[in-house]
């Protein structure tokens, strides 16, 4: 049986070089971190909807909010799983500390939304629903299936690797020039389009356009991950996860589960009663230590939070274990389900339960609805403006006035006639996706006709 190796998984090699550096003061996992914090991108996301679009509460979680809650959460796994390797496996590096462990989940936790779009899943969907309108299907003749199918597809977790390996800083040389261990992590879904699934939880899923593939291929080697599946000419284009990528996906999971919770109360959507009976069973043999604090809040604001630290713990505490108990499983890439799945049932529930209400309680709120709604008409918009003029430059070399305005707005990043279709459109795709709610709701309603301020 294959087996990954942990010394290969948790390597500081940096994708574009040979030899890894020194600094002092940092471990290249903790400059990992700078590097996406200090990012355009990263920042944006405190402008990019979690749950609510357009939210004027301003206690109501964003992307930016989002990811950091889930990034200490994820450090916390790291660490505590890291712990448990070193005393318990001979073969786990001595070089790594649990400390490095942690700031490779952390980065990668930070990074893990930054593909979205504006207006989140549902701008996703906009994308997809766009490319697949046979109305706009002219624009896509020039295109190979599989690049076709990137754009029908289209996917927040691939533009994601797209941004932090292509676009960010070292622009098409790297871009962030992440270690390989954080970008392991990072990767949720190891493979191209041909292999996202066709339904279930994960339908539509995948972590690589076309574009990088060669990236992600280099990556997959040289972290030793295990090959799974091939394209129609044999060649390797999907790969079992990392391991540490299940600890980032169940601290998204525990933060997004609960924080949405959290949100619906702050937005009258849910009672507070309703979330202390999903969460206590998590704590209901040690309720009465809790009890007096939880009854000293002087408000539900600070009693949830109280609650929702005392569950996390709980949480943190059943999935690092569920990884220890699962490690041979996890590097052999044979993992079934999620680690969600292998800790006890209580702490399953309770994610799932928390899931459960969220999609029926507040994904389904009209507020929230109506906004949603809104956005695939915004994208619409957008995407008909910059892909029209993109393709007429790639196929006469020339743009009308209109056109060649349109495409000013990108700067640098702007289509060259000598490129191909597919290289433009993800340019455009670059643009679009990386537009915060407002900024995408300004630009399309004034390419809709510009209207004066307060008329």
């Amino acid at each position: 049986m294959s087996m990954m190796d942990w010394t290969k998984l948790l390597q500081p090699l940096r994708v574009g070089e040979t030899s890894t550096r020194h600094e002092d003061g940092r471990s290249p996992f903790h400059k990992d971190q700078d590097r996406i914090i200090f990012s355009s991108a990263f920042r944006r996301l405190d402008r990019k909807t979690q749950v609510h679009p357009l939210s004027e509460n301003d206690h109501v979680h964003n992307r930016l909010t989002h990811s950091l809650e889930v990034s200490c959460v994820g450090r916390s796994l790291g660490f505590r799983v890291a712990e448990g390797l070193k005393a318990n496996n001979s073969s786990f590096p001595e070089s790594i500390t649990p400390g490095d462990v942690g700031a490779i989940l952390q980065a990668a936790c930070l990074a893990h939304d930054i593909g979205n779009p504006p207006y989140g899943h549902t701008g996703e969907d906009a994308i997809r629903h766009w490319f697949l309108d046979s109305q706009n299907a002219f624009l896509l003749d020039g295109l190979s299936d599989l690049e076709k199918a990137d754009l029908r597809s289209f996917e927040g977790n691939a533009q994601g690797f797209r941004l932090v390996t292509q676009v960010e800083y070292h622009r098409f040389s790297g871009g962030m020039r992440l270690t390989q261990a954080t970008l392991g992590t990072f990767l949720k879904y190891p493979w191209t389009v041909e292999h996202a699934s066709a339904s279930g939880a994960k339908a539509n899923k995948f972590g690589c356009f076309q574009s990088e593939f060669s990236i992600l291929k280099s990556i997959a080697s040289d972290l030793g991950l295990i090959p799974q599946g091939v394209n129609s000419k044999g060649m390797t284009n999907k790969w079992c996860r990392h391991p540490l990528v299940y600890l980032m996906e169940i601290a998204d999971d525990i933060c997004y589960g609960l924080i949405d919770l959290e949100d619906g109360i702050e937005m009258g959507i849910l009672r507070y009663s309703e979330v202390e009976a999903i969460l206590k069973p998590l704590l209901v043999d040690e309720w009465h230590r809790y009890e007096v604090d939880f009854n000293s809040a002087d408000n539900e604001r600070r009693r949830l939070s109280m609650l929702r630290g005392k569950a996390m713990e709980k949480m943190v505490v059943a999935a690092s274990q569920a990884f220890l108990d699962n490690e041979t499983e996890l590097l052999a890439g044979t993992l079934v389900g999620e680690l969600s799945d292998h800790c006890p049932d209580v702490v399953r529930d309770v994610i799932n339960n928390a899931k459960s209400l969220a999609r029926e309680r507040i994904f389904k709120d009209p507020r929230k609805t109506a906004i949603e709604v809104g956005a695939y008409s915004t994208l619409a918009n957008l995407l008909t403006a910059f892909l029209e003029a993109a393709k007429e430059l790639i196929e006469t070399g020339l743009s009308t006035y209109r056109n060649s305005r349109v495409l000013e707005m990108m700067g640098p990043s702007a289509p060259q006639a000598d490129w191909t279709l597919y290289q433009a459109y993800m340019r455009v795709l670059d643009y679009v996706a990386g537009m915060t709610d407002n900024y995408a709701a300004d630009t399309a309603q004034q390419f809709s006709g510009y209207s004066p301020p307060g008329r």
